[in-house]
C-alpha cells in the first residue's frame, strides 16, 4: 500500500509513486508461499518434493495440524481408486515437521474415535423419552375443597 500527502500531484510524483507501486507487486509475487498451496507452486520452490498417501477424509483437521507446525504443503485428490485417496505433497526439508504433525494429527483421531457421537445419544435418549410411560392424571382437589 502506497499513501502520498501533498498539496500537487505532479507527472514526477505519479512516475515515482508507480514505480514503487510496481516494486511492491514484484517483491510480492517472487515472495514464497507458506502453507497450503498448489503442487505447481511448491515445485517451483527448488526444495525437492515428497509425498504420502491420506485414506482419511478430515482433511480439514489435518490442514489445521500442518499450518500449526508450518508445513509447506499441496493436497491432490487421487480419484482413480475407490474410495478416493488424498496424496500430500510436502518439501523434503519439512519431512521432520511434517511427521510431528501426522503424530498429532493420528492422536486428535485416536481421541475423536473413543468419544462417543452426540447424535448417537441423541438418538438414545428420544428413545428412552418414548418409551418411559408418561402419567398425566392430574388431583382435582385443590387446597382441600372437594365438591
Amino acid at each position: 500500500m502506497l499513501a502520498w500527502r501533498g498539496t500537487k500531484m505532479t507527472a514526477k510524483v505519479l512516475a515515482s509513486l508507480m514505480k514503487k507501486a510496481a516494486a511492491q507487486i514484484k517483491k510480492a509475487k517472487n515472495a514464497p508461499v507458506q502453507g497450503k498451496q498448489s503442487v505447481k507452486k511448491l515445485v517451483r520452490q527448488n526444495a525437492g518434493v515428497s509425498n504420502i498417501d491420506i485414506t482419511d477424509k478430515n482433511i480439514k483437521s489435518f490442514e489445521r495440524v500442518a499450518k500449526k507446525y508450518g508445513v509447506d504443503f499441496a493436497l491432490r485428490k487421487d480419484k482413480s481408486l475407490e474410495p478416493p485417496r488424498w496424496l500430500v505433497f510436502f518439501k523434503s526439508r519439512d519431512a521432520d515437521a511434517l511427521t510431528s504433525a501426522f503424530t498429532e494429527f493420528s492422536a486428535q483421531q485416536a481421541k475423536r474415535s473413543k468419544k462417543p457421537s452426540i447424535i448417537s445419544q441423541l438418538n438414545k435418549f428420544k428413545e428412552l423419552i418414548k418409551n418411559q410411560v408418561v402419567d398425566r392424571t392430574k388431583n382435582q382437589s385443590r387446597g382441600g375443597h372437594e365438591l
